[in-house]
């Protein structure tokens, strides 16, 4: 009887040590998977490989003593349920970060994301040529590209490039390639224009939204100063409606090409060109910049006024409006003379 009474007390103290211990188990597992890992101060970023699994994970962080207790990591991940999906990608790890929060993140794909702008005005070249600098997007268009082999690589062939990427700040993550983040820039544009088509003016002279985009580039490159787009869209829109020549220097510039070297000649303007709007009459055939949402909007909500002139006054990009040839050539003399004294004062 004593010797049962023996057997179970040990019993009753190896049971409250066990429990102890697994309390202490808990506790010190819990404590790890809340405490921040050791990670630089400035953080660091980490690639989980597609393909890799939670095991792989943790042999690394463990190698790069990123965590000093793998087994708790591994065991808090298969309780979680969230080490069964890890997302593959480029992760940023912050200083302080913790494992949880690091299984919470690599489970909903918080991956690093890089930033892009593509700044209105811009033409596509320009375009271009940034994209090939940033050194975050995987460049998969051959060097030697043409407007025709970069649209027939997004699936758009025959189409001109220009005015057909929408101006924002595009966030993407890494591996994105040229191709994928110009397709997204230009479904974003269709996207904004198609939206503002189908809220525009009644009785505009504009055939379709191509031409309306092709319209807002133009009053994107005329305009510096944002509240005066829609009445410089008005402007162009009476002149297409009196069957007048545009006449507007920005489309000269585009057709003259590399010829341009910062200042327009008379010669440029009587050079005709599919461009020239001194030359012909209506729209040029393509956009001759990327306009952003501002100028869209102008374009198709423009502000019908009685002007069919401006001149730039030379006050911080505003312009002078005339209804009248002769009221807009006084406008150009006094621009003219403003241009001659500004130039002596700096000489």
């Amino acid at each position: 009887m004593r010797s049962l009474m023996l057997f179970k007390n040990k019993i009753k103290i190896l049971t409250s040590f066990l429990v102890i211990m697994g309390l202490f188990f808990v506790w010190d597992s819990y404590r790890f998977m809340q405490t921040a890992m050791t990670l630089p101060e400035n953080g660091m970023n980490y690639t989980f490989n597609r393909g890799s699994s939670a095991s792989h994970l943790i042999i690394d962080l463990s190698k790069k003593e990123i965590i000093s207790q793998p087994f708790y990591f591994k065991l808090w991940g298969k309780l979680s349920g969230k080490s069964k999906s890890l997302q593959a990608g480029e992760y940023f790890l912050a200083h302080g970060l913790t494992p949880f929060q690091l299984l919470s993140k690599m489970n909903k794909g918080d991956v690093k994301l890089y930033a892009f702008t593509i700044i209105e005005g811009w033409n596509f070249k320009q375009l271009m040529q940034a994209v090939i600098a940033d050194q975050n997007i995987v460049h998969k268009l051959n060097a030697r590209f043409t407007n025709e082999s970069v649209m027939q690589s997004l699936g758009y062939a025959g189409q001109h490039p220009e005015g057909r990427f929408y101006p924002d700040t595009y966030r993407f993550p890494a591996g994105t390639t040229d191709i994928q983040f110009l397709k997204r820039a230009y479904e974003e544009m269709q996207q904004q224009l198609e939206k503002q088509w189908q809220n525009r003016a009644k009785d505009l002279p504009l055939k379709n939204s191509y031409e309306a985009l092709t319209l807002a580039s133009i009053v994107e490159k005329e305009s510096a100063e944002p509240s005066e787009r829609p009445v410089i869209a008005g402007v162009f829109v009476n002149r297409l409606i009196k069957n007048m020549r545009l006449q507007t220097d920005p489309t000269v510039i585009y057709g003259i090409g590399d010829e341009y070297k910062g200042d327009i000649r008379y010669r440029h303007l009587r050079e005709d060109t599919p461009y020239n709007t001194y030359t012909r009459k209506g729209l040029p055939p393509t956009p001759i910049a990327m306009p952003g949402l501002e100028a869209i909007n102008a374009a198709l909500n423009p502000e019908l006024t009685g002007y069919l002139y401006f001149v730039a006054t030379g006050e911080a990009g505003k312009h002078y409006f005339s209804s009248s040839n002769a009221e807009h050539q006084r406008a150009v003399t006094k621009y003219q003379r403003y241009k001659r004294k500004k130039k002596k004062n700096n000489d």
